[in-house]
């Protein structure tokens, strides 16, 4: 990332917080049982128009803007240019046969912490 308004020495830390935030979002929507429209986004990822993105976007930019003392506007705007790609290559990665760490149902259990076994359910939602 290069990005003249993000210090050289917060870079790394700064991609992480956009990791965290992608994490933070997808598990909130499974835990406030919204496991189907999540399930939806993958399958019909309309980025670019996804209240999801949105969420994550916004989330981002509050860290950038809170910890990293960047302005919300600045920040605002690195989180579009980096959020919405992101979420579509993990989409992506979603559906590739080979990627098994990243097959939809996999993804989901390790966001929820391996707390329930999602694959049923989110196979079901994907037939429906």
């Amino acid at each position: 990332m290069d990005n003249p308004e993000i210090p050289e020495k917060y870079r790394e830390s700064v991609i992480n917080e956009a990791s965290s935030s992608i994490i933070e979002v997808l598990k909130g929507q499974i835990e406030s049982g919204k496991l189907k429209d999540l399930v939806k986004f993958f399958q019909f990822p309309e980025t670019y128009k996804n209240p999801l993105i949105s969420s994550v976007v916004n989330k981002f930019a509050s860290k950038m803007n809170k910890f990293y003392d960047i302005d919300l506007s600045s920040a605002l705007v690195t989180a579009n240019l980096l959020i919405p790609p992101v979420m579509y290559e993990l989409i992506k990665q979603s559906k590739i046969e080979e990627h098994k760490e990243f097959a939809l149902s996999t993804f989901l259990n390790k966001i929820n912490g391996n707390k329930a076994d999602l694959s049923i359910l989110v196979h079901q939602m994907m037939a429906a």
